[in-house]
């Protein structure tokens, strides 16, 4: 099931040079609609389609609520992994790699990208199309448009559902999707749809919602846009020597392959990747499972900005083609919500940068931590723990 907090959108973009002709957001919600029709019409839309796209728009209560009560992830990589693989989600994979086998040897000659990682996106947004959420799409990017939190993100999807509508390929009134405006197997919004969106199987139209290779392909091409290195690998299992340098571990370091080797860094399973550059991740501290990861693990990023979200993803591509369960060691039990609150306000009471203070072990938290474990002498593997806290 797709998670329910709202991803980092593909290829977000901001609002385009024509000018809002009344308020960006809030206020009345049916002067807005008319702001939105008169721009729509002075972007090129024909004055009769305008009104018809915004016919019977409503405000979307259940999306404000959805947004409101985002979850983002608390949970560590093992327990959350554990939790979005399943042997029956593999299963599915391996099937679905079958079915459309033609469609992937496609993707792999044209985009070099490997076709367990479009099935892992395939699983986790939707997997693999069963749910694609049934919220009303015009309503909900008109909703969260007219919402003052994230306005320059979902305004422009507004307009480029209105091309996708003048296309026939967008319908206001059925078209649904997530309760932030994604639509698809693979959840695309409506700028991406038009910007990287494929006509896989040839009939003329871009059907996210019912053509795995319309679906399939456009996720293709919106990685490659993004960077996706063709024929490269993304992310392998490795084991640590017991003497690793710690602090040299996180995003943050980035060594050519033939460094790490030196180090004493070796792969779990075949051999590590010469003549690229990589940094090794630690996603619960040197007692858990240990990755290198290459650069087109960082593309990944550019879908969702969870860090545990995109390492479950990555790994979860590595098992669809036949890869190993990691090994999870026994890492330091974490710390939970209010633990990781109080530990970020010491934290930023020294002088770190850890951004919101919200129980989240994000990407500042995770710098912060490993400076804070070198400073006092402790093994600098970012990762928090209660004696860490109790030093504090």
């Amino acid at each position: 099931m797709r998670p329910t907090f709202l991803p980092f959108v593909l290829s977000a973009t901001m609002l385009t040079p024509v000018a809002a002709l009344s308020q960006d957001c809030g206020g009345s919600f049916g002067s807005f609609i008319d702001a939105l029709t008169q721009e729509a019409v002075a972007r090129g839309t024909d004055q009769d389609t305008a009104r018809s796209f915004f016919a019977g728009v409503q405000q979307d209560q259940a999306v404000l609520r959805a947004d409101r009560s985002q979850g983002i992830f608390q949970s560590g990589f093992i327990e959350f992994s554990r939790k979005l693989i399943s042997q029956n989600r593999i299963d599915r994979g391996r099937a679905k790699a079958q079915e459309w086998d033609s469609v992937f040897d496609r993707i792999e000659a044209e985009y070099g990208i490997s076709r367990g990682v479009l099935l892992a996106f395939w699983a986790f947004e939707t997997d693999y199309g069963s749910f694609q959420g049934d919220f009303n799409t015009r309503n909900a990017l008109v909703t969260l448009a007219h919402d003052c939190r994230r306005p320059e993100l979902f305004r422009p999807q507004i307009f480029a559902a209105i091309e996708l509508y003048e296309r026939g390929d967008f319908d206001p009134q059925t078209t649904t999707g997530a309760w932030a405006g994604e639509i698809g197997m693979v959840q695309m919004l409506p700028r991406d749809i038009l910007e990287n969106g494929t006509d896989g199987d040839g009939d003329g139209h871009v059907r996210l919602k019912t053509s795995a290779p319309d679906a399939l392909l456009s996720g293709a091409k919106i990685l490659s846009e993004l960077g996706w290195r063709p024929n490269e690998p993304w992310l392998q299992e490795v084991t640590l020597p017991d003497d690793m340098d710690w602090y040299q571990t996180g995003l943050e370091t980035i060594k050519p392959v033939s460094d790490w080797q030196a180090m004493g860094v070796t792969a779990r399973e075949g051999s590590l990747t010469q003549g690229l550059e990589a940094s090794v991740l630690l996603p619960q501290g040197r007692g858990g499972p240990a990755f290198i990861a290459y650069p087109n693990f960082r593309v990944y990023f550019e879908w969702n900005q969870s860090f545990t979200y995109v390492l479950t993803a990555a790994y979860f591509a590595n098992r669809l083609e036949g890869g190993q369960i990691y090994d999870a060691g026994n890492p330091a039990p974490g710390l939970d919500g209010d633990a990781m609150k109080e530990l970020q306000r010491k934290l930023a009471a020294r002088g770190y940068d850890v951004g919101k203070i919200d129980g989240i072990l994000g990407a500042g938290t995770r710098a912060a931590v490993r400076d804070v474990q070198r400073e006092l002498g402790l093994p600098a593997d970012a990762w928090p723990t209660a004696d860490l806290l109790s030093r504090l």
